[in-house]
Parts: structure tokens; C-alpha cells; sequence
């Protein structure tokens, strides 16, 4: 019995074909139009491109304002400052709508938009404790069937600056945090090996991948990446570790960045970057070359650290090409893969991509091929999750 068959579905080669789900899965993609007897459901995609659910790899889902009351911006007051911009945060938080309405409306923005997968950094430190992540633990089990979620413990307020933060990360784990994160080991906490000891100590005891916030600028942020590198040899644990901005990349000049990015590769470390407007971003092109995995996410979506962002990996693949001067055909497809395949790789994501045995995680738009997609991000979009059709023209069904 097949649940579902999708006909005329455009793939990125320009060919039509038909998906066969069963199980929430791909069971069969090939060219026959015929249609058999005992098909449950039939969905004609009427040439519509098919695309794999897109993968926001990066936001926080305890912070955004989106869909509430507008919060307007406060600039830090003498240049960028994570600390200034965490005190705005809290003081921002206390006046927003509750978490969990919050954090609904922009899983919605982004499911709406085509993301199957997610990300979420959650505040987990001495300010908060775990109350965060409990409430973003309860929505995510409410979006269960429509997004898969991964849930990072993120340090907000540093790790060693904030007493008690140790043994709630790891009492985040415990309780349903998917990964151990961290943040600015140098400039936050001021002590790199003392942050590092914390984050990969919780990894290596509970069994879990690490994903760390790094704003620090030029050979601070290089030399932060390089002592991560390291750790993730050490512990075997390639593949499983991301850092997260690593603005320090976009910084340096390219024989370094070269050779960090033979560190990356080597530690098997991958690099998230959601080309920010105002901050040089890593070399896309140059780790891309050198096989690291750069993926991303959108990040802060009108919240206390902007008031951008729109839950659109599409439009966030239309951003990195842009800013890294993406034009032919092949790089706007390498800004695609950036936020579908990349990012599914980053997340180890087993079961993902128009595959047979894969997730049938899709999403149909009208585009003539993935390029054209790119670059003129069509916003009619059917999205589906396990072969269902959960979202459309913008709002979830």
C-alpha cells in the first residue's frame, strides 16, 4: 500500500517524476505516470520544483519578538558588545509576550517558510536557569509532526562568569537538550580553556554534539577555533562539533584562513555563518573548497540583537550569494546546498534529501531550477513533512 503519490514533480535536473511515499518515507522516485489502483492519496505537483525541506540551522526560539508587539532596537553604546546586548535581552524579555506564544509564532514563520528541520539555541545559565528549555521542550513537543528540532543548552551569560551554569548545562542535557553549546570562551568568560574544559567535559560525560556561539574578531576568534579543533581530535569527535559565527574567519587574510580551514576539516568542525550585515563573515567559497561544512540558520529573528529576519532559509541562501558574490549557476547552487544538504550534514540529520528511504520532507515552489530558486526566492510554497502537506502560501494548514 502506498500512502501517497506525488506526480509531476520537477526535480532539480529539470526532469518530472513521480515520489512514492509510504510511512512518512520515500519508498520510490521514478519516471512511470501510471498510478496504481491501491494508492491512498494522489497529489498532482503539476511541475512545480521539488526541493528537500530546508534546514534552519541556526536560531534562538526563547528570544524572538516576532508576531508580538514591535520592541524598538537599542545600539550598544560604544560599538558592538555582547555584553550590552545581553542586558538589552533581558530587559527586552521582560516585557515580551510569554515564551511559549513566542516561540509558536516563529516556528510557524519557519515551518511556513520550508524549514523541516531546526537548531534552537535556548538559554540555559545562571540567569535563567532551566526554565527556558523547559518551555521551549513543551513547544517542541507540540510541533513534533511538523518539524524535527534539535535543542542546544546555550550559555547566554557565560559559563565561568555565571555561577551555577556548569551543572545546569549538564542538568540541561539530562532533561531533553540535545547539545552542549557555549559562547566567546576569550572575550566572555576570559579564559579559553577553562569555557572549552566545561562544554566538552558535558559532551565527552553525556554523549552529545557541540555547537559554540564565537563572535571574537580576527587571530582571538582564529586562535579559538584552532583550540576547539583540537579538543574535537582529541575526543574523537569529528563530525559533531560546529562553531557557530566565527566572524574572526571573514577577519584574517587568506593564508590563514586556509589554513584554519585544513584545522576544520581535519577536527571534522563546521562552520554556521548567516552572513550578518554588519560584520565581516567567514570565506563561504574558501571553506567550501577546502571541505569544510558551512552551513546556516537565521538566527536572531526581531529580537533584542536586531530587528531582521524573516525565518526564510531560501531568502537566507539568496543573502550569503549575494554578500559572497555568488553568480553563476554553480555558486548559487552551492548557496542552496548551504541550507539544505550542508545543513542536514552539519546536523547529522540520517534520514534526510529526495532519496529513497529518506524522509519525504519536501518542499514545491515555482522555479525553473534551483539557481533561478535562489535568486528570486519564490514566495508561494506547499511544504511537506513526512509526505503531509502541512503548510501553503505561507500558513501552516
Amino acid at each position: 500500500m502506498t500512502d501517497t503519490i506525488f506526480t509531476r514533480a520537477k526535480f532539480a535536473d529539470g526532469t518530472l517524476k513521480t515520489i512514492r511515499v509510504s510511512g512518512g518515507r520515500i519508498t520510490a522516485i521514478d519516471n512511470e505516470p501510471g498510478v496504481p489502483s491501491n494508492a491512498a492519496q494522489v497529489t498532482d505537483l503539476n511541475g512545480a520544483l521539488v526541493l528537500p525541506g530546508f534546514v534552519e540551522g541556526h536560531i534562538h526560539l526563547d528570544t524572538s519578538f516576532y508576531g508580538g508587539k514591535w520592541i524598538s532596537h537599542k545600539p550598544c553604546t560604544n560599538g558592538f558588545d555582547v555584553h550590552e546586548r545581553v542586558e538589552f535581552q533581558r530587559q527586552n524579555m521582560a516585557i515580551a509576550e510569554p515564551m511559549d506564544v513566542r516561540a509558536r509564532k516563529q516556528l510557524e514563520l519557519c515551518i511556513s517558510n520550508g524549514a523541516t528541520a531546526m537548531r534552537s539555541h535556548v538559554m540555559v545559565d545562571g540567569s535563567v536557569g532551566l526554565t527556558s528549555l523547559e518551555t521551549i521542550l513543551g513547544v517542541r513537543e507540540e510541533y513534533r509532526d511538523l518539524i524535527d528540532i534539535q535543542l542546544v543548552a546555550f550559555p547566554q551569560s557565560g559559563i565561568l562568569k555565571s555561577p551555577g551554569t556548569p551543572d545546569l548545562m549538564d542538568a540541561a542535557v539530562g532533561l531533553g537538550a540535545d547539545l552542549v553549546g557555549g559562547l566567546d570562551p576569550a572575550s566572555f568568560d576570559r579564559d579559553i580553556e577553562g569555557h572549552l574544559d566545561v562544554v566538552f567535559g558535558i559532551a565527552e560525560r553525556r554523549g552529545v554534539d557541540v555547537d559554540i556561539h564565537l563572535h571574537d574578531a580576527g587571530t582571538l576568534g582564529v586562535f579559538t577555533i584552532e583550540q576547539i579543533c583540537a579538543r574535537a581530535r582529541a575526543l574523537g569527535m569529528q563530525g559533531r562539533v560546529a562553531v557557530s559565527h566565527a566572524y574572526g574567519l571573514g577577519d584574517v587574510g587568506e593564508d590563514i584562513a586556509k589554513r584554519t580551514a585544513g584545522k576544520l576539516v581535519e577536527a571534522g568542525v563546521s562552520i554556521m555563518t548567516n552572513a550578518p550585515g554588519a560584520h565581516n563573515f567567514p570565506p563561504v567559497a574558501l571553506l567550501r573548497a577546502a571541505g569544510v561544512t558551512v552551513f546556516s540558520g537565521s538566527d536572531n529573528v526581531r529580537d533584542s540583537w536586531w530587528p531582521y529576519g524573516d525565518g526564510d532559509m531560501l531568502g537566507r541562501a539568496n543573502m550569503i550569494g549575494y554578500r559572497s558574490g555568488f553568480y553563476t549557476d554553480d555558486e548559487l547552487a552551492a548557496a542552496f546546498d548551504i541550507v539544505t544538504t550542508a545543513g542536514a550534514r552539519a546536523l547529522r540529520l540520517a534520514d534526510y534529501g529526495l532519496r529513497i528511504g529518506a524522509k519525504a520532507d519536501f518542499v514545491a515552489l515555482d522555479a525553473e531550477h534551483v539557481p533561478e530558486a535562489v535568486a528570486s526566492v519564490p514566495r508561494e510554497r506547499a511544504v511537506y513533512k513526512a509526505g503531509e502537506l502541512v503548510a501553503k502560501g505561507g500558513k501552516l494548514v
